[in-house]
């Protein structure tokens, strides 16, 4: 699909306002892309002011799907679009959705990040963190630019990846489980990069969704449920 569909309205308002909501989306994607980022980094380094910092921008996160559900909900009501303009639409009031999810599993691992340096410097399953935080860091970056070039082959990339996540993320569960059963005074702790591994998997999760919503606004396919092969034929043209 080319971007020029959605400059074809006799209505130069309308195009407007399907340009704004478009903006808005991937302004909101690039807030919650730092978040995914800093959250890591604040876990890695024990940085406190850092995860605080996540802690406080969530509100922002929080206001900006608000806002966005509302431009859309205006656009419906007003505008009645359809065919790739409805999509966008709807596209747009789902893939917010995932992003406010993946800004709130960010906050959550912040929070473990608090509770980690409060209770002294341990690096036991940070190069854990490291490596699926890399991972679905990049597996959201890529999402919001299959978004924002309509790009279904990146799209179909990204939901590949996720493969990779979750294996990543039940290697890094057993190292975990081995590590508390040799040590069990790290048990408090270790449980804490537990949670913060499984913030990182639902993160991918969330980027996957993004993904699939990319295809249904190029494609008109649903595949949500969708198996990677399924995934891949859907963006045949």
């Amino acid at each position: 699909m080319e971007n020029e569909g959605y400059k074809t309205h006799i209505s130069r308002q309308f195009n407007d306002e399907l340009d704004q909501v478009r903006s808005h989306t991937l302004e909101m994607g690039g807030l919650v892309e730092r978040q995914v980022t800093d959250c890591v980094v604040a876990l890695i380094e024990l940085d406190v002011s850092k995860a605080e910092e996540i802690r406080r921008n969530d509100h922002i996160v929080n206001a900006m799907e608000i806002r966005i559900d509302a431009e859309c909900a205006r656009i419906l009501a007003k505008r009645q679009p359809a065919a790739s303009d409805l999509r966008l639409v709807l596209t747009t009031s789902k893939l917010i959705c995932d992003l406010e999810r993946i800004g709130d599993e960010a906050g959550k691992i912040a929070l473990h990040a608090i509770g980690l340096a409060e209770s002294g410097d341990e690096t036991r399953g940070f190069v854990e963190i490291r490596h699926l935080g890399a991972l679905v860091g990049q597996m959201v970056h890529d999402a919001l630019d299959a978004f924002a070039r309509l790009d279904t082959e990146q799209a179909l990339q990204v939901a590949q990846a996720d493969k990779k996540a979750d294996l990543e993320y039940a290697s890094a569960l057993r190292e975990m489980m081995s590590v508390m059963m040799e040590d069990p005074r790290s048990i408090s702790r270790i449980i804490n990069v537990i949670w913060a591994l499984r913030s990182l998997e639902r993160i991918g999760d969330h980027a996957r969704n993004i993904a699939q919503h990319v295809i249904y606004l190029v494609k008109g396919k649903d595949v949500r449920h969708a198996n990677l092969t399924e995934m891949a034929d859907s963006i045949k043209d």
